[in-house]
């Protein structure tokens, strides 16, 4: 009785949290356009066997609904021309000993339908995998990866890949792990970079964005140095509304409303400088049953019809 009744504050708060949005259109546990848990977009069919291909996989659009529950999520995002998904690979790790590099040869630079940033085909010995290519790549070239982290950071090659801690305060670095050893998921857009800023007395690097936010990783986080490819991605003119629903884009709603000061500029301050962390386990879900109490199955009233 008395676990059952330390469990009820978090039942409760769980109930009146629900009744808070229940006259929303998201409830709390509902997925928002903003989520990155799924890909409203499109799935990926990937191999069975979980090996890396270069081969094209195929691909079933979602048109903005929540792959799980069918719930239109994105309500502009719809139709689009077929693509096929090319797997690319966000570890640019390589060994961790002095002078020892990793590496591969550039065999192609590609235009890639499901991203905004280019990217590269390379290759080391027979294995080929797709990266993410910057604005120094060119076919023929080498690129090296590395994992060493020296004590007094020296400056590196742009295209190759070091620890954040090996480059010195002032480097361009795009490609960018949070964690180290989880992949890059940082400044991965066409023509994105960020500035190595300073580094912390616990040991870690800030790392400046492009809207000036700050980030403080471990040092053994692994970077690209230099700037992703495509930089003018962002000016290309769509010229059409059919561009755009080939981009997979559908009309917006047509609503006219006039232009107020919630439309204008807002000066804001910058957040505090965000730190990272390993995840935990994942939290345990208590679900409470009564079976003494009410019929053991739903209540389905009867209806008179007239025959």
């Amino acid at each position: 009785l008395n676990k059952v009744s330390s469990l009820l504050p978090i039942v409760a708060g769980t109930a009146s949290l629900q009744c808070r949005f229940f006259n929303r259109y998201y409830t709390p546990d509902s997925p928002v356009p903003g989520d990155r848990k799924y890909n409203y977009k499109h799935l990926v069919k990937y191999p069975k066997d979980g090996k890396y291909t270069i081969e094209h996989l195929p691909i079933v659009l979602n048109n903005g609904r929540n792959p799980t529950t069918g719930m239109k999520v994105e309500r502009r995002r719809r139709g689009g021309r077929n693509t096929n998904f090319r797997w690319i690979d966000y570890n640019r790790m390589g060994p961790e000993e002095k002078d020892q590099f990793k590496e591969e040869q550039i065999i192609e630079v590609q235009y890639d339908p499901n991203r905004t940033a280019f990217i590269a085909l390379v290759g080391s010995g027979s294995h080929l995998r797709y990266v993410m290519a910057t604005t120094s790549m060119k076919i023929g070239e080498t690129i090296q990866s590395s994992n060493y982290l020296p004590e007094i950071p020296t400056a590196g090659s742009p295209g190759n890949s070091y620890p954040i801690g090996a480059l010195p305060v002032g480097t361009g670095v795009c490609h960018v792990e949070t964690l180290p050893g989880h992949g890059a998921t940082r400044v991965v857009e066409s023509g994105s970079q960020a500035i190595i800023k300073r580094k912390l007395p616990d040991g870690k690097i800030v790392l400046e964005l492009r809207h000036k936010h700050e980030l403080a990783l471990d040092p053994r986080c692994n970077v690209v140095c230099g700037q992703v490819s495509n930089v003018g991605n962002s000016k290309i003119h769509i010229g059409s509304m059919m561009r755009l629903r080939w981009l997979g884009y559908a009309p917006r709603s047509g609503l006219w409303h006039r232009k107020d000061g919630y439309c204008g500029k807002k000066i804001k301050a910058l957040p505090p400088i965000r730190h990272f962390k390993e995840p935990g386990p994942e939290p345990v879900t208590i679900e409470l049953k009564c079976w003494g109490e009410g019929p053991n199955k739903p209540i389905v009233p009867r209806t008179r019809r007239n025959n």
